[in-house]
């Protein structure tokens, strides 16, 4: 088998790896690239290959960097099948609309101020919109099911629970002979919501995602006290409490959370607002496919009770309602897309409420170096925030231990069981898979560092371009980007 990473290779956005087997191939995700100037402009340019030329594609998730260029795929001719897990059917059409909503918006205002000053013709359209989004979804098939095979193109696919997100997958893929993983994204087996991942068959070799693999993260117990006391804090401040947060897992993670510390009395009753339609649209699959979910939230369900529900919940739907949150008194929690602060309805609570010292703000998920977020966790004193400089004087915890991904530990037990002692590494920065190698060569095991846009040998003794298994990036090869949790 040949694999040519078009994405997520020495990054950890825009997921996107053509496989060729069998005289065929085979498209793994069509993830966005999102992140740096640099990153996302790798959007616009043409596929490394003919969209109709494909036998088919198949996604691992519906995080939005996994799946997020489909529609502009198909805008360019692919018109084969889209093979997936029904939990994940269900939520991409949730996130492409949301993207593709989004996309055109911001061409709008763009458009706007470009004609002012007599520039319309410098703003780039939107890479796809909602009619786009809608062809895309009806080459959907879910047909996927953790633990069958199906034939798919040149190939035999087994999907695994890869206990990432709902309907997440890792895959066994077989052809000529070959037994290849591709891991898409794992899970943290202390998730607050998923299964543990399934302990992965055989192989020849992996293809393995590294996002957190230079570290361990914070246990769930641990975890849990530390959100608990962020909050208990908080409420003594008396100012709203603001949540950045995504729309897929996480906010259904918090929610939880949240329901069951209040419910427990260690947490006040206060006001919760779910400022995120797309989380509130993205919740109702987690009804449907609630047997993936641990046995404590699984057997709620099966009970007829809500456990992303805690009692004192409101869910905000209109921007004028989330206006209306800023002239709120008293303390609150607000939970706002999006988790990174790059965008979304979290940025008008911020601009209102940052420089107020009675307000927290609660990071729970990963914030990219140099971002909005990223500065504030930083220390910055001063943000500039939808064309304002707004002072940082809110309280600000930030708590890692709710990550849906990986981190090392996982990963050195998901690979325990392949019995393979080569390994591909993918969805990672250049310096946190450095710093895996020599943790994996001291258990036996070679790393390479998949190249971008370069065809590899999946089960070549040696790296392309001359680089000997294992050998780390030269300084500077590193690419600074963001990842979806």
């Amino acid at each position: 088998m040949h694999l040519l990473s078009l994405g997520a290779a020495l990054t950890v956005t825009g997921s996107a790896h053509l496989l060729r087997a069998g005289g065929g191939q085979v498209l793994i995700d069509c993830g966005l690239f999102q992140g740096n100037e640099e990153l996302e402009a790798r959007n616009r340019e043409a596929f490394d290959f003919d969209p109709r030329d494909l036998d088919a594609v198949i996604l691992t998730h519906a995080h939005l960097d996994h799946v997020g260029r489909l529609p502009l795929l198909v805008r360019r001719g692919y018109r084969g099948p889209v093979f997936c897990t029904p939990p994940t059917a269900a939520l991409a059409g949730t996130v492409l609309l949301d993207a593709a909503r989004l996309q055109v918006e911001g061409y709008r205002q763009d458009l706007r101020k470009a004609r002012r000053a007599g520039r319309e013709a410098e703003v780039p359209e939107p890479l796809y919109d909602e009619d786009d989004v809608h062809r895309a979804l009806a080459l959907l098939r879910p047909a996927l099911r953790f633990g069958e095979t199906a034939n798919i193109g040149p190939l035999r696919v087994t999907p695994h629970r890869a206990g990432h997100i709902l309907g997440s997958a890792y895959l066994l893929l077989e052809a000529d002979g070959e037994r290849v993983l591709m891991s898409g994204d794992l899970g943290n087996r202390e998730s607050g919501l998923q299964l543990d991942p399934t302990p992965p068959p055989p192989a020849d070799t992996v293809v393995l995602e590294t996002t957190y693999a230079d570290h361990a993260h914070r246990s769930w117990p641990a975890t849990l006290a530390e959100f608990r006391d962020a909050l208990r804090q908080s409420v003594r401040a008396g100012g709203k409490i603001l949540i950045p947060s995504f729309a897929i897992e996480r906010a259904q993670t918090i929610l939880a959370t949240l329901r069951d510390l209040m419910e427990a009395g260690e947490v006040p009753r206060v006001p919760i607002f779910l400022d995120s339609p797309m989380a509130a649209r993205a919740t109702h699959a987690y009804f449907e496919y609630g047997d993936e979910l641990i046995p404590s939230v699984r057997d709620a369900l099966r009970r007829g009770e809500d456990p992303f529900r805690p009692s004192t919940l409101h869910v905000v739907l209109t921007g004028e309602e989330s206006q209306r949150l800023n002239r709120y008194d008293g303390p609150a929690i607000i939970l706002a897309g999006n988790g990174m602060m790059t965008g979304g309805r979290i940025q008008h609570h911020l601009k209102h409420h940052l420089w107020k010292p009675g307000t927290s703000l609660v990071v729970v998920s990963y914030q990219s170096p140099g971002s909005l977020g990223g500065r504030i966790v930083a220390g910055d004193d001063t943000v500039h925030l939808l064309g304002e400089d707004v002072a940082v004087r809110a309280h600000v915890h930030t708590i890692g231990g709710f990550s849906a991904h990986a981190d090392q530990d996982d990963l050195l037990t998901f690979l325990g069981t392949t019995g393979t002692p080569r390994v591909w590494l993918v969805h990672g920065e250049g310096h946190v898979m450095e710093a895996f190698l020599p943790v994996l060569a001291a258990r036996g095991l070679t790393g390479n560092l998949m190249p971008d846009r370069e065809e590899v040998d999946l089960l070549a003794t040696s790296f392309p371009g001359g680089r000997p298994p294992g050998v780390p990036l030269e300084r500077g090869e590193a690419r600074e980007s963001v990842g979806g949790e």
